[in-house]
């Protein structure tokens, strides 16, 4: 089989899952995610239901599309950090840029996607799964960066309390979100909560994995 060939497999399954996704997260948005079926997205996709969960195994995965670029933010930003740089420096850097970009993974998904989101418990859950998982994968990178050994508790205490503060951050673009105000005034606030929370974490985290 040509490169070409498997290049142009692999844009059809991207295609598919693109279609599947967007006509997943509209019927979610119109009627809330909890009374959507797979049928009624597969349906909408005109795709076979199978096709639906090979893509997507759980439906709260077809609202919450990001998982992987979600749980892997931290552990990349940790792992491209520039020489001389904390790991405590990158990510606050990192999290500068997304706030001033409004990134989606950060927490500015706008009022129906946030309301969405909210109004279901199984989406919430789903959701601090992802936090949890992210902060599991930056630990495991934190630990490697460092060598530490398997029985060196460091590498997960650092990666909990920065996971921490991400999770505290981006609880708050969320309710804020969902109390109206526009993306561009939580960005502001955001911003200046950054500056707070990140100054909390330096004074045990500063010189930690340095590159």
């Amino acid at each position: 089989m040509s490169t070409e060939t498997l290049g142009l497999r692999d844009r059809k399954k991207q295609q598919t899952r693109e279609n599947i996704s967007h006509h997943a997260t509209r019927l979610f948005l119109e009627h809330g995610f909890d009374k959507v079926t797979i049928a009624d997205v597969a349906a909408a996709a005109q795709v076979a239901k199978m096709t639906v969960t090979n893509y997507f195994p759980r439906k709260e995965d077809l609202a919450l599309d990001l998982h992987d670029v979600f749980v892997d933010r931290l552990a990349r930003v940790v792992r491209e950090r520039e020489p001389g740089r904390s790991a405590l420096a990158a990510l606050r850097a990192a999290y500068l840029t997304a706030a001033a970009e409004q990134d989606p993974v950060a927490g500015f998904s706008g009022p129906e996607f946030a309301a969405m989101i909210a109004a279901s418990p199984a989406l919430v859950a789903r959701l601090r799964e992802f936090h949890d998982e992210r902060e599991q994968a930056l630990a495991a990178t934190l630990a490697a960066e460092t060598g530490a050994a398997a029985t060196d508790i460091t590498p997960r205490v650092a990666a909990a309390q920065l996971g921490g503060v991400h999770r505290v951050l981006f609880d708050e673009t969320m309710r804020r979100t969902l109390d109206g105000q526009s993306n561009d005034e939580i960005a502001s606030a955001i911003t200046e909560y950054i500056g707070t929370a990140f100054d909390a974490l330096a004074p045990s985290l500063g010189g930690y994995a340095v590159r």
